[in-house]
């Protein structure tokens, strides 16, 4: 990941629809080529705050900054960015060659300057032999990989993607992420919303975790887990029941915190099954509801319960 000054920065970003507040202050940096994945739950705010950085959505406070100009006012900025969204974006009655010449000149390229882009794209994405055909006549996959390949047409210094794996079979999601790769290789900055705990762990530089509007938690995975755990591992109870005081005491006794459903509880297991077995005796003992527990590796999905008090679901 390169080091030098962010090529986006986005300050105190404020963006509220009636009385709901979508993004709460929101400070974020993105640096050349970097991929950084943006998680939260549904209404979390990611799309709002994509929407922001395009300059599609004026914030109510705050700013973005994209290579020191604003999107929301100079089209040259916006020049500089390359937007693929969930949804595929394409003419699905056009061919993959007439979507290129067609979003290539949408994009800002001069006439002269499509085919060799269109070349670039087809070689990029390996949808050569598919060229002439059809959009709607290709797999999923393929309409991703075309998704995706006219998003970067006009070669974007930072590229927002939304999903961009979401409904792809394995082999398709492998290629997607090589291509996300290839362009970090040549310095694009990316930015990625994603469901996928796994697709963030293997593809990101660094992650960011989006909460109720505010981003609570940033950093590689490695960086991440050791805040939150150390080299701790995470242990896990699942009870039956809320607690009453006297039960619940116990647990906070051995160390273990209380997530928002009042049911899993989670705090750090020191020395490993050595833990886990003392404390299964001392629950048995006290005839606590308990439905299972468990130790593991943290990865990004025991990251996110610890930063937000909640499970992760999309």
């Amino acid at each position: 990941m390169a080091t030098d000054a962010p090529i986006l920065i986005v300050e105190r970003a404020e963006k509220s629809y009636g009385e709901r507040d979508v993004l709460r202050g929101v400070d974020l940096r993105l640096f050349a080529g970097e991929i950084y994945a943006l998680l939260g739950r549904n209404g979390a705010g990611k799309t709002t705050l994509l929407r922001s950085i395009c300059g599609r959505s004026p914030l109510d406070r705050g700013s973005v900054r994209l290579a020191g100009g604003d999107p929301f006012v100079e089209p040259r900025v916006r020049r500089r960015l390359g937007l693929v969204p969930q949804q595929i974006a394409l003419y699905p009655s056009l061919t993959v060659r007439e979507n290129f010449q067609v979003l290539g000149r949408l994009a800002g390229l001069g006439r002269g300057q499509i085919p060799s882009a269109i070349d670039r794209a087809l070689d990029w994405s390996g949808l050569g032999d598919r060229v002439d055909d059809r959009i709607d006549r290709l797999s999923g996959g393929m309409q991703r990989r075309a998704n995706l390949a006219a998003g970067v047409l006009h070669s974007p210094d930072v590229l927002l993607l939304d999903e961009p794996t979401v409904g792809v079979d394995p082999q398709a999601r492998e290629r997607l992420h090589a291509m996300l790769a290839s362009l970090r290789s040549e310095g694009t900055a990316t930015l990625i919303t994603t469901h996928d705990m796994q697709e963030a762990e293997e593809l990101a530089d660094r992650t960011g975790i989006l909460a109720e509007g505010r981003l609570c938690a940033e950093g590689s995975l490695e960086e991440l887990v050791r805040a939150h755990f150390g080299r701790a591992k995470e242990l896990t109870v699942h009870v039956s029941r809320r607690l009453d005081e006297a039960e619940a005491g116990l647990l906070r006794a051995a160390g273990l915190e209380s997530g928002a459903d009042g049911e899993t509880w989670t705090g750090n297991a020191e020395h490993g099954i050595e833990d886990l077995a003392a404390l299964a005796g001392t629950l048995a003992e006290a005839g606590l509801p308990t439905e299972e527990m468990r130790i593991r590796e943290p990865g990004l999905r025991e990251v996110f319960f610890r930063a937000t008090g909640r499970e992760y679901a999309p």
